[in-house]
């Protein structure tokens, strides 16, 4: 989460998404960008759907808002690369004592994950014991009555990007992908089994995207 309260804008930072490229654009636009609610305890984390941080900041729903969406197959590609690369490095994996790696960068979900014998069973297990993973991107988007006004693509993120720097008054400006997983095709992890399993739990965003395999 990202608010900038001069231009009036809030960016909505779904997991896997490119958000870190995107917050980049958004900070250099916006200087006053901020990522906390005064006042808010525990704080709403980088991560909160657009329905908690209206909850918290209720005069944000006039502010133009935006978040990215990737294709549901590809995002936990990217998810479990990130997270199994940290778990060689810092995790259980690593055999580095736990007490050290815990003050390594990852979270509980990262360390949750990474003794999962592999990607199936990140797919098959993880969306149904780790809320995160199994949530649906739209999830993040959507509140009572409402929705953010715009919703970006992973697939075409530069030209979106573009978009979304000139709606907050900036030139656009090419920005480096950030925490770019570096696998080959996504398609190539899935069995019959964890692609259905996708679909069914990101049957949302299927919907409200046109997403396919």
């Amino acid at each position: 989460m990202l608010i900038s309260d001069s231009r009036r804008a809030l960016f909505v930072h779904v997991p896997k998404t490119g958000g870190v490229s995107v917050g980049v654009t958004f900070k250099r636009t916006c200087p006053d960008a901020r990522s906390k609610t005064p006042g808010v305890t525990p704080p709403l984390g980088r991560h909160a759907p657009y329905e908690r941080i209206l909850r918290a900041e209720p005069h944000v729903a006039d502010y133009w808002s935006f978040a990215f969406v990737r294709n549901p197959w590809a995002r936990m590609v990217s998810w479990w690369s990130m997270i199994h690369d940290w778990d060689l490095s810092h995790g259980p994996s690593s055999g580095k004592p736990q007490e050290t790696a815990t003050q390594m960068r990852g979270n509980d979900m990262w360390r949750a994950a990474s003794r999962y014998s592999g990607f199936e069973e990140f797919v098959l297990r993880g969306t149904e014991e780790l809320p995160r993973v199994g949530r649906p991107q739209v999830d993040y988007l959507r509140a009572p009555g409402r929705e953010v006004d715009f919703v970006g693509r992973t697939e075409t993120f530069d030209e979106d990007l573009a978009e979304v720097e000139r709606r907050l008054g900036g030139e656009p400006t090419p920005v480096p992908h950030r925490n770019k997983s570096p696998h080959g095709s996504y398609r190539d992890y899935y069995s019959d089994a964890s692609r259905a399993k996708v679909a069914e739990v990101y049957a949302a965003d299927l919907e409200a995207f046109g997403y396919t395999f």
